[in-house]
């Protein structure tokens, strides 16, 4: 088991690691729209948030020899489902042709009020 630690994607800022990998899988711990540069949360709509999470969880799957291409299963938390079409367009032109298992969830107010909250399963290379 390896700990996977990137100063492009936001420090952790409890007792968890940004990912994990065992087995040939890296496991990303659940991502907020922060900035690594700044630390701070990235204002605006759901778009910019989103993109500025998938770019973290890119990152992280980077230092563990994966990438965006190998990912299995992604679950995304959204405060509301009215967020859905919106997430749903970002994710897919993010994801371009790749087409990972996939949940959204609502799941009411997330940390520090950011729009949403993405964690992944990925094989590595």
């Amino acid at each position: 088991m390896n700990k996977i630690l990137t100063d492009k994607a936001p420090a952790p800022a409890g007792h968890y690691s940004q990912a994990i990998s065992h087995n040939g899988l890296v496991f990303v711990s659940g991502q907020l729209p922060i900035d690594p540069a700044t630390g701070r949360v990235v204002e605006g709509s759901i778009e910019p948030q989103a993109r500025q999470v998938i770019a973290n969880i890119g990152e992280i799957l980077k230092a563990s020899g994966s990438g965006l291409d190998k990912i299995l299963k992604a679950t995304i938390y959204i405060p509301d489902s009215s967020y859905w079409p919106e997430i749903n367009r970002v994710y897919a032109e993010c994801m371009g042709e790749h087409k990972p298992a996939r949940a959204v969830i609502p799941c009411g107010d997330l940390h520090y009020g950011v729009l949403l909250e993405m964690e992944v399963i990925a094989a590595i290379h």
